[in-house]
């Protein structure tokens, strides 16, 4: 977006252009000579790294600002869950059943964009981490509805694209895991938590953490297929070796089905 701020100083864009036209000497085509803003090497020493952190900090706080989102409703989940047709292709039974929840996690982002454009799009703006299986059902749940969605991918060793259902306007890439966490959360109004592996337990436990320890606000927090979470962590465990307060379990839900988790967030106090 411009600004439109009365300045009396020349732009750093138009700088950057003129310095592009510059006569190529010897001393123009040393690295030193190079604007320090536009020069990528510079940008990725380590002692740059705070002005990176401030930068990925800084860009999708401006855009999502600039398009006017107030509140989202992130949905954490598994990149292996396959769309239902693909289900003979996973690569375990289980992966094959818990397709379910790509179905669920669609039909929730429908729903919640439904939501959301009754409210002009601005609140409850489905996001993502904008990959495939969960994420790429987030999103094409809310295309499915005609609205807008957010998708904070991250640079990953193996190649990888954003899923197509993503807003191309507010998708986002990030080098830095705790920035994008951070954007998960800044707006979140509601979190839901489908199956997944590493990643998936990664933020389902920071968000706890920073609600647990009254860092974040307390929001509807679902965990979609009660059978999955119970069979990989032992919650009531935690609680009776009081590693956790008997209390913290009310810090979530499990739910089933879209509807289950619509009602829900309906019902939760100021939504």
């Amino acid at each position: 977006m411009k600004d439109d701020r009365l300045s009396q100083f020349r732009d750093a864009g138009s700088d950057r252009s003129t310095a592009e036209m510059v006569p190529d000497t010897p001393q123009t085509r040393a690295p030193a000579y190079r604007l320090a803003f536009a020069d990528p090497d510079f940008m990725c020493r380590d002692e740059l790294r705070p002005v990176r952190l401030q930068l990925e900090l800084l860009k999708p706080e401006m855009a999502l600002n600039e398009h006017g989102i107030q509140s989202t409703v992130v949905l954490f989940g598994g990149a292996r869950i396959p769309e239902p047709s693909q289900k003979d292709t996973a690569r375990t039974k289980t992966l094959a059943d818990l397709s379910r929840y790509y179905d669920e996690a669609r039909k929730f982002a429908r729903l919640m964009t439904e939501k959301s454009l009754t409210r002009d799009g601005r609140d409850y703006v489905i996001a993502t981490g904008g990959g495939p299986g969960v994420m790429e059902a987030g999103n094409r749940g809310a295309a499915d509805a005609g609205g807008a969605s957010i998708g904070l991918n991250i640079v990953l060793p193996h190649e990888q694209a954003p899923n197509e259902y993503v807003t191309p306007g507010l998708c986002f890439n990030f080098h830095y895991f705790a920035i994008r966490k951070m954007h998960f959360l800044m707006r979140a109004r509601a979190i839901c938590v489908f199956p997944g592996g590493f990643g998936t337990l990664d933020e389902m436990f920071e968000a706890l953490t920073l609600i647990q320890t009254d860092r974040m606000k307390r929001v509807p927090f679902l965990l979609f297929g009660a059978a999955f979470w119970q069979g990989i962590i032992n919650w009531q465990a935690l609680s009776e070796a009081g590693t956790i307060s008997a209390e913290d379990l009310d810090l979530f839900q499990f739910v089933e089905t879209a509807d289950e988790a619509m009602q829900i967030i309906n019902d939760w106090p100021q939504s």
